[in-house]
């Protein structure tokens, strides 16, 4: 079998379950031969993380609270004195108020804008700011979004405004890192059945809805999620930067739902 990362070691943050997207990501990168570090948002997480991260072979395994810098200092401290230096991030990390996905947009409050935004999109930036200086060679930034960035989804509400900058970010990345050999891009799959997913009131029914009306018939597996990621974090990727990478069966292309659907 082909080790398109081998002899390449990543940081994957994100893993909630083994029905997470950043557990799809890591075990399809740990099957193409990469070295992985692992973390878990909180205790409470670890009895479910810690277990997933052995199987994966990860040798760095750590707790990691995106809002908390001192966390993030330990976390990129750990993996500079074991590694000295890594080859791709993956962020899979996203969060809103439930409470305040469903009715109007207008009523966000001003305490979850915030939140979700720091979260949701800048929890990149700050792990952007502290991963290229141990990427020398070049590298690759992944991240995770969706389309309700640029279209109006049911019951996403803030989540929406939050992947629009997370998506402007990327861009603004790609361009910073560039001229250092390191690649920014966005895998965004349509509804999946993850943690984050269920959170979200009508996901069953969209789940349904996108499955339906895709011109594949199929919302996107994590293997297929995972395969995107290998590409892009590998040599087949070289000259991919800035780019949003669609992975929902097609659904993103239609315009309203299929004939037989209506």
């Amino acid at each position: 079998m082909p080790e398109l990362l081998k002899n390449r070691r990543g940081l994957v943050i994100g893993i909630a379950n083994n029905r997470s997207i950043a557990y799809g990501i890591a075990k399809s990168m740990r099957n193409e031969g990469a070295e992985l570090a692992i973390t878990y948002q909180h205790e409470q997480l670890a009895r479910r993380v810690i277990p997933l991260a052995k199987e994966l072979d990860a040798e760095i395994v750590e707790q990691a609270d995106v809002e908390n810098p001192a966390s993030l200092d330990h976390l990129f401290g750990k993996i500079s004195e074991v590694w000295g230096k890594f080859d791709f991030l993956v962020h899979a990390v996203a969060f809103s108020d439930r409470n305040e996905l469903a009715g109007r947009f207008m009523d966000t409050s001003r305490e979850n804008f915030q939140n979700s935004l720091t979260i949701s999109c800048y929890s990149l930036i700050e792990l952007v700011r502290r991963s290229h200086v141990l990427m020398p060679d070049g590298g690759t930034i992944l991240t995770v979004t969706f389309q309700g960035s640029n279209r109006v989804t049911p019951f996403y509400n803030v989540m929406g405004v939050a992947k629009a900058a997370l998506e402007s970010s990327i861009r603004y990345l790609a361009n910073d890192l560039g001229h250092e050999g390191i690649r920014v891009n966005a895998i965004s799959p349509g509804p999946m059945k993850t943690l984050a997913g269920a959170a979200i009131a009508g996901a069953r029914r969209t789940y349904r809805h996108t499955e339906s009306n895709a011109p594949l018939g199929a919302n996107a597996t994590l293997e297929a999620i995972g395969g995107t990621a290998v590409f892009l974090a590998s040599d087949y990727g070289a000259c991919t930067t800035g780019e949003i990478i669609t992975v929902d069966g097609g659904f993103h292309i239609l315009g309203m739902p299929q004939s037989f659907n209506l």
